[in-house]
């Protein structure tokens, strides 16, 4: 009880000097709770959408895939007597046909898409009463026949569109046009789908390109009747399930679920991984903290070994405080990740995925998980220093309260940080002279890790020759101010190693992704630049769904283009002569893809790849199977019969582009695939006739022009989007890394406030011979400066070599460009500059407004 009395009191004491502290672990809870909060949330949005939607029994295809966008462009069918069965079935209240396709634009009357910008499908298909389970119609009616349509309220909104208006569906088999006759309403909510409905006739015609077909069955159950019961008698009257899929509601709803769930389950970690950089950073400020407080403690540590206290009482003191602390913080910080949870759904909503605080939810695990982590992590980062003042000896009482003489690093820790970084560039070696991406890999994990704990290590050691010479280059013009602000960050090389660390692990991340991510620009523009002879690139946006064949025509009529090369991925299972059996794709193409993607061939002869019945193999595919020039290979084809190809050509797999394809003439698949199965082609390559490139280029995008969905891409246009996608990429991992980074700059914060309270006496002193206010923030201030300079140094350079090694591994998948980003190194090093300003405020503030006379009396 004396121990809980004392920790209680000393913690309410400093409560201020914890304040910081308790905000680090706020932050790290937040954004833990907050991760778990939004994708449990989303997860009940998707549950509740999923089980309003699905019917008690579903008949479908057994080759449909609820995630899966069919490659010839409509989606897989059952013929209409399968619903004349299931109606004969018992336990069978009802049964109807229902057409549902996700490969399919709407536009409106201006050739305006109106789909998702966020990547959710445009959901089109016909109206039945299964859908009055989810929706109710508001306005208007039903569609009735082939010119009318109904809208979703949520996309009629956002697109302000209202009856009367005429929107344009473009679907594999063609474009046609309907006005709007009614609006529906989701009784659940819509995370961002546009839904557009037509009369069942209509559906079949325009989305399956036939009568008589649906690509689902909804079976209502008689009451009494479980699903299962009707499922079991549904796939007795189909004569069992044979070409067919049977599932009850909870299970049509879980297949649904999982599609979505592995990729809710992706965001989660990934935000969860950030969180866990945040708690990293906040260890360095607790342990920083406690360091200080102890250290500030000394005589009154001493004094109660004087009187009896034992070493265990002192250190448990100490715990005490950090787990008042931790409790504090987490309590706080799950508060606050239900407030960042909801912001997060807001930011979302305004992206196009609509989330309704209606579905929040916070599971029990949720605070519980934010609460233990919180406090553990909490009291796991002040045991050194709980164990350090057990240490204190009671004749400290007789000494001066003040820091410990222990500012130098001892040789211990020296070593032991000299050892880990040693292994770690080890690693990294090991890394970057690997055969094979995936062996490197692992060294390269470890490499960063060993590295990483051993430049923390080390910090200390670092710290002495590095502020040395940051010192010289930007202190020193400030006179006797900047040696003084030099001589504070050099007192105790611990603490400005630890201060420095907490920066370091947020900048090394940012360096590391930023070389990443610029040598894969500049390695992809030189790959272009060598490799692609095409003047122009077709795809959709995104390039997620093929090209519809009017599409296709559409451009192969344009009269200044040269050649239109077609380009489709083909599933096959290939079988190697020594029996190896492969699944993956071969890329049917026309001939003139050889000019438009430049390869190197190994053997044989790119050209007859593209004779009767022959293929080629990347030279990878040829070494792990054997396959040598002249052999044949067996290949079944999705969806087709089985062909006996020749392979003609072996091509160099040491590129980026097209790395492992397997390359076949267009006419030799369509002798295997028939037509309905045929996919459509994935893009188009285009060259210009000599001299009108201009014109062909306005040409193809004004022919093309009708799908708003469709990309026509120069050379310069591809590289620009490249660009664009890796930078959305790295913007939003640093958004995601600037949580690590304000735990860091509250770090510097502490310590410098910490730092003032210590040396109270100290500038009293320095004030009474002369030193003015002003010059007393300025030498906090450039203190902060140097500490935060020193991170970025650590950070910065330890980035770099992280993301050279990863190059490295990069370069054997064809990215061999090594570039640096000093643009945003440079800006990153001066920023850290203002970051040690910023920190420096309040702690320059407070020691400037401080009575000279009481900081001389302080003991």
């Amino acid at each position: 009880m004396t121990v809980l009395k004392t920790s209680m009191r000393n913690f309410f004491a400093h409560k201020g000097r914890m304040a910081l502290s308790a905000v680090a672990v706020l932050l790290s809870v937040a954004f833990v709770c907050g991760t778990l909060v939004f994708t449990d949330t989303m997860n009940t949005t998707f549950d509740k959408l999923f089980a309003a939607t699905s019917a008690d029994v579903t008949i479908s295809p057994k080759a449909a895939k609820t995630d899966d966008t069919p490659r010839n462009g409509k989606p897989e069918s059952i013929p209409a007597s399968v619903l004349a069965q299931a109606r004969k079935a018992g336990g069978v209240k009802s049964a109807e046909g229902a057409i549902s396709s996700m490969n399919v634009t709407v536009v409106n009357s201006a050739n305006k898409n109106m789909g998702s910008s966020n990547g959710a499908p445009t959901i089109a298909g016909n109206w039945t009463h299964n859908d009055l389970r989810s929706m109710e119609i508001t306005s208007g009616r039903a569609p009735r026949g082939p010119t009318e349509t109904m809208v979703d309220a949520d996309t009629a909104d956002k697109h302000h569109l209202k009856l009367g208006d005429e929107l344009r569906t473009i679907a594999v088999t063609g474009d046609f046009k309907a006005r709007i006759v009614g609006i529906a309403t989701f009784k659940v909510t819509n995370p961002g789908a546009a839904v557009v409905y037509f009369d069942t006739a209509t559906a079949q015609r325009e989305l399956l390109g036939t009568t008589g077909r649906f690509t689902h069955i909804d079976v209502v159950a008689a009451q009494g009747v479980t699903d299962a019961q009707v499922k079991q008698n549904v796939i007795s009257s189909l004569g069992g399930a044979g070409s067919y899929k049977v599932q009850t509601q909870k299970e049509y709803a879980d297949e649904n679920r999982s599609g979505v769930g592995s990729s809710m389950n992706v965001i989660k970690y990934v935000m969860l991984g950030f969180a866990g950089i945040a708690f990293l950073v906040g260890i360095f400020l607790i342990v920083n903290t406690f360091s200080m407080l102890v250290a500030q403690r000394t005589r009154e540590i001493g004094l109660m070994r004087a009187i009896g206290s034992s070493r265990k009482q002192v250190n448990r003191s100490v715990l005490v405080e950090a787990l008042l602390l931790g409790v504090v913080g987490s309590v706080l910080g799950v508060g606050a990740g239900v407030g960042i949870a909801i912001g997060l759904m807001k930011l979302m909503s305004s992206m196009g995925m609509d989330l309704s605080t209606r579905d929040l939810t916070v599971k029990a695990t949720t605070p519980v998980t934010g609460l233990v982590l919180g406090v553990v992590v909490t009291v796991l980062a002040a045991y050194l220093p709980a164990r350090r003042a057990g240490k204190v000896s009671p004749m400290a009482a007789l000494r001066d309260a003040g820091t410990p003489a222990d500012g130098r690093a001892g040789w211990v820790r020296g070593l032991v940080g000299l050892v880990l970084t040693g292994a770690g560039g080890f690693a990294l070696y090991t890394a970057a002279t690997a055969d094979r991406a995936s062996d490197g890999a692992l060294m390269l994990g470890a490499g960063v890790v060993l590295t990483l704990i051993g430049f923390v290590v080390i910090g200390p050691l670092l710290a002495g020759g590095m502020v040395r010479v940051l010192s010289a280059v930007l202190l020193r013009v400030f006179g006797p101010v900047g040696r003084m602000a030099e001589r504070n960050a050099l007192r105790n090389p611990r603490r400005t190693g630890a201060t420095g660390a907490a920066l370091m692990i947020g900048l090394a991340l940012v360096a590391c992704l930023s070389v990443v991510g610029s040598s894969m620009v500049a390695s992809a523009t030189e790959e272009l630049d060598k490799s692609v002879g095409a003047d122009f690139i077709v795809k959709t946006d995104g390039g997620m769904r093929p090209l519809n064949p009017a599409t296709e025509k559409a451009a192969r009529s344009v009269a200044d283009l040269a050649h239109v090369t077609r380009v489709k991925e083909v599933p096959a299972e290939l079988t190697a002569p020594n029996g190896t059996v492969h699944k993956g794709q071969l890329l049917a193409t026309d001939p003139g893809y050889m000019q438009d993607l430049r390869r190197t061939t190994l053997s044989g002869a790119l050209a007859g790849a593209y004779g009767a019945d022959a293929m080629s193999v990347g030279s990878e595919f040829a070494e792990k199977n054997g396959v040598k020039t002249g052999d044949t290979l067996t290949v079944a084809f999705d969806g087709g019969r089985t062909a006996r190809l020749r392979v003609a050509a072996v091509t160099s797999d040491d590129t980026g582009l097209d790395k492992g394809a397997m390359y076949t003439n267009i006419t030799t698949v369509e002798r295997y695939v028939p037509a309905g199965r045929m996919p459509l082609d994935t893009g188009l390559l285009a060259a210009a006739k000599n001299g009108q490139e201009d014109r062909a280029y306005a040409s193809l995008k004004a022919a093309v022009a009708s799908d708003p969905t469709v990309k026509v891409m120069d050379q310069s246009d591809y590289k620009q989007s490249l660009r664009d996608q890796i930078g959305q990429l790295l913007n939003m991992v640093y958004g995601l890394l600037a949580l690590a980074i304000v735990v860091a700059v509250l770090g510097v914060v502490n310590t410098l406030a910490l730092s003032v309270v210590e040396r109270t006496r100290e500038i009293g002193l320095v004030r009474a011979i002369g030193l003015s206010r002003r010059q007393l923030r300025r030498m906090i201030r450039l203190e902060s400066v140097v500490i935060a300079l020193f991170g970025a140094l650590l950070g910065l350079g330890l980035g770099m070599g992280w993301g050279a090694t990863a190059h490295e591994l990069l370069a054997l998948e064809g990215l061999k460009v090594l570039d640096i980003p000093w643009p945003t190194i440079v800006a990153v090093f001066v920023g850290s500059a203002f970051v040690g300003l910023f920190a420096a405020l309040v702690p320059a503030f407070r020691a400037g407004r401080m009575n000279v006379l009481n900081a001389i009396a302080t003991e």
